[in-house]
């Protein structure tokens, strides 16, 4: 087959193949200072994903996930925005530290479970791409995400622990990637969490996009809080350090927000209150897939650590209530697709799994409630 920019297939199999390098410091700012003129040519989406699917012929084909309708008869005269979020588990941590004592070693080979992780993301097709723990931002995410027409924002931990990890790929950190055709950023903000006024190892990033269809303006951030038992008030404290930010940045909540993250933390710490009762207005959207619509998805990771199993829900996708609706969301995957030995797996590259949902602009844009 011959892309649509007149590039072989054979060719971008060597582009993709390129990624693959992990000297890390200095490709990082080889990659930095590339000139745009440098830039590779565009991508055809379907393409990468062959190559994808090449690379993974040996493994068991993608899980099967459905989209759950969740519109309210809300007819928009837009199309949805689909936002994604998912931590794809640091490299550097998945093979050095996080211990997936039911996982082959096999399993976590990165020549593999990137194309794992590009052929989620393809599949899903997001306009909007949030992710934590990337540590392979500027060899592999920025290079291929760029030439598939998103713009790439990078801000890593100042202390990753991904640097402790011998033959690491630099540190791991939060990537926002928005497409560039249907979205124009007006503000930018990289934020270092705090907590008790100390600078934390967390961060965040915020962008103010304008949508080109509807000229709307909304906020987009993205983070991954302190992980652990033990750090609850940590955590509670970095969530309203993340609101404040945002308030400012949102001038209220009269600018419409979304909010994805890891916050390692489950519907019952005060961090997720927080969130649910700030002046923000704020819904995590998953809680629509619940019967009742109040009630959180029952895990959103599921791993086999040393010290046991653990299934937690910690990835949520909060929104401005009164200025968005969520028109369907992604349903998770069931314990039997899972399986006994959990993830990350032969099937899935992570221990988290992806979240997406697709949003519409409320058609009353004055109505606060």
């Amino acid at each position: 087959p011959v892309c649509s920019m007149g590039n072989s297939t054979s060719r971008l199999y060597s582009a993709l193949a390129k990624t693959l390098s992990s000297g890390a410091v200095s490709q990082q700012q080889e990659c930095l200072e590339q000139p745009d003129s440098a830039r590779l040519d565009p991508i055809d989406p379907k393409d990468l994903l062959e190559e994808c699917q090449i690379v993974l012929q040996k493994r068991p084909p993608r899980f099967q996930r459905d989209f759950v309708d969740l519109k309210k008869n809300a007819a928009s005269n837009h199309r949805p925005i689909r936002v994604m979020q998912w931590n794809i588990l640091a490299q550097a941590l998945g093979e050095g530290k996080d211990n997936f004592v039911q996982c082959p070693m096999e399993a976590l080979k990165w020549e593999e479970r990137k194309c794992l992780i590009l052929e989620e993301i393809l599949a899903y097709k997001p306009d909007i791409l949030c992710l934590q723990e990337v540590d392979h931002y500027f060899d592999t995410f920025e290079p291929l995400l760029s030439r598939l027409g998103y713009q790439c924002t990078f801000f890593p931990k100042p202390w990753s622990p991904c640097l402790d990890v011998e033959q690491n790929n630099g540190p791991d950190g939060c990537a926002l990637f928005f497409l560039k055709d249907r979205f124009e950023l007006i503000n930018s903000a990289n934020i270092r969490l705090t907590a008790m006024k100390l600078k934390t190892n967390q961060v965040a990033i915020a962008q103010t996009l304008k949508c080109n269809e509807t000229g709307r303006l909304f906020c987009i951030a993205v983070t991954h809080l302190k992980a652990r038992t033990g750090w609850e008030r940590f955590r509670s404290a970095q969530g309203c350090d993340l609101l404040q930010n945002l308030k400012s940045i949102t001038q209220g909540a009269k600018i419409p927000l979304i909010i994805c993250g890891d916050f390692n933390a489950e519907p019952t710490e005060e961090v997720y209150r927080e969130f649910s009762n700030s002046s923000l207005n704020l819904n995590s959207a998953y809680k629509l897939l619940s019967p009742d619509g109040q009630s959180e998805p029952p895990y959103t990771t599921w791993k086999i650590r040393p010290s046991g199993e653990c299934r937690h829900t910690l990835d949520y996708i909060w929104y401005s209530q009164h200025a968005l609706n969520v028109n369907s969301a992604l349903g998770l995957l069931t314990e039997e697709q899972i399986g006994p030995n959990r993830l990350p797996s032969f099937n899935y590259p992570s221990d988290h799994l992806s979240l997406v949902c697709d949003f519409s602009f409320n058609q009353d844009p004055d109505r606060l409630l």
